[in-house]
């Protein structure tokens, strides 16, 4: 089964190393889906549109900025229940595909391997899939949501995740747990691709 990403535009474009690998290690296969930024969204979307529908599951991978595009296929996504887990911008990607407010923030980029806690609503799925109200993650990031439609999952000053619990699996996450691979790390993506192993038996039962 194939694990969608989608190549962010930096000088050239690019899909990160370490989502690549976390994909191998679940034994599932990363489509790696290149758009033209310069092209009309809408148009771009029909054209890549039957490689989305091969995919089981999307990862939206973090990088600089999110484009029109990646809107599009964001909320094609939810709408057609595709499971989703969104890193960094990707999780800002959700959010903005839902009515979010984006603002730039100051020092929020570090090296290091984990930088702040963050506190789980225990009301949220993500709550339900790490089974703990505070977690220790990682922090690259040069803006922050303000504000969304969707579910906020966790917080500390700032919002640090995102969901909507009424689908099977649309979970975003400010912080990345393909660098951490810690146990909170690797729980939240057992979650993600069992969903997507259970989604795909229950089609073809």
């Amino acid at each position: 089964m194939y694990i969608g990403i989608i190549g962010r535009k930096n000088n050239k474009i690019t899909f990160n190393e370490e989502v690549i690998n976390v994909i191998h290690k679940y034994n599932y296969t990363p489509l790696g889906i290149i758009v033209d930024f310069e092209n009309d969204s809408k148009q771009e979307f029909l054209k890549v549109k039957p490689l989305i529908d091969l995919c089981s599951g999307f990862i939206l991978q973090g990088g600089t900025d999110y484009y029109d595009i990646d809107i599009i296929i964001t909320k094609y996504l939810h709408q057609n229940n595709i499971p989703t887990l969104g890193i960094c911008l990707g999780m800002q990607t959700m959010a903005m595909a839902f009515n979010g407010i984006m603002k730039d923030i100051a020092n929020h980029q570090s090296n290091d391997l984990y930088v702040h806690k963050v506190n789980i609503n225990k009301n949220s799925k993500l709550y339900s899939i790490i089974q703990k109200d505070k977690i220790m993650v990682n922090s690259r990031h040069k803006s922050y949501i303000y504000k969304t439609d969707l579910n906020v999952s966790a917080k500390i000053n700032i919002i640090e995740a995102i969901e909507d619990f009424n689908k099977d699996f649309f979970i975003g996450v400010q912080w990345h747990p393909e660098t951490l691979m810690d146990e909170n790390s690797i729980l939240l993506f057992n979650s993600f691709f069992s969903n997507i192993k259970f989604n795909f038996l229950k089609k073809n039962c």
